[in-house]
């Protein structure tokens, strides 16, 4: 558990001395409320292989208003059966923040990544190392300018579920944190971009669907490097994943 936590304190830190490097403004935090929505698909088909698939829905002022919608697609390789290496494509569409502005931008990304799973007691542990390049649309007097906003975006994620009760079919506590920092030619005084702590219960729904219910903080560094956005949001995600392999043995 120590070595978990060395590792991610060290990317905190380093991070957040990112985002105070270079500040000269005063601080302005924006509190606002979201709910976030999603299904998240893992799909093993033959031997290691297997696709992804995600849809995301998140909205400001919980469900008032529009934040985003993201879908996106993966193709998995098992390397171990608790390593997995994937790359794909996700696009974003991202509603306008100012008021008045009805012009969503639209937003490509094409991203690689390995995901570990492993075991402390009987905690399991998740972690993911993720690396995006993303095409961020500018949006100019509420309209699209035709230009792109190119940052390259790494994230690592640590998450712990830990069994509360005896019984398997009772829920666990879910504790995880997401760490994001952004590079590029357009990225001054942002570089760390945002952190997403969740805390909530995890649920097994059938053998291949459970979810995930709690609140995650999401804290966010504008491109000014002195405006932030605190978001408290409730989050509901569903993960899919069947094993299509074990049907296709059992046929021959």
């Amino acid at each position: 558990m120590r070595h978990y936590l060395k590792i991610y304190s060290t990317l905190f830190f380093i991070g957040v001395s990112f985002g105070v490097f270079g500040q000269q403004s005063q601080k302005q935090v924006n509190h606002q409320t979201q709910a976030w929505l999603s299904v998240n698909s893992t799909v093993k088909v033959v031997k290691k292989w297997g696709f992804m698939f995600d849809l995301h829905e998140r909205r400001n002022n919980f469900l008032k208003d529009n934040s985003f919608h993201f879908v996106r697609v993966g193709i998995n390789y098992w390397l171990k059966d608790n390593i997995i290496l994937t790359a794909g494509y996700g696009h974003m569409w991202v509603a306008p923040t100012k008021e008045g502005w009805k012009t969503f931008s639209n937003e490509n990304r094409i991203y690689q990544q390995v995901q570990m799973s492993s075991k402390i007691s009987k905690i399991s542990v998740l972690q993911r190392l993720r690396n995006e390049q993303r095409w961020q649309e500018k949006i100019v007097n509420d309209k699209a300018s035709g230009e792109n906003k190119f940052t390259d975006r790494i994230r690592y994620l640590l998450s712990f579920t830990i069994p509360v009760f005896k019984q398997p079919h009772y829920p666990s506590l879910v504790i995880a944190d997401e760490l994001c920092m952004q590079f590029g030619k357009e990225v001054v005084y942002n570089t760390f971009d945002q952190n997403r702590v969740f805390v909530g219960i995890k649920q097994k729904i059938t053998k291949d669907l459970s979810f995930d219910a709690g609140y995650m903080l999401l804290f966010q560094e504008k491109s000014t490097g002195y405006q932030y956005d605190h978001n408290d949001t409730f989050r509901w995600f569903f993960y899919y994943t069947p094993d299509y392999r074990k049907k296709s043995k059992s046929k021959k």
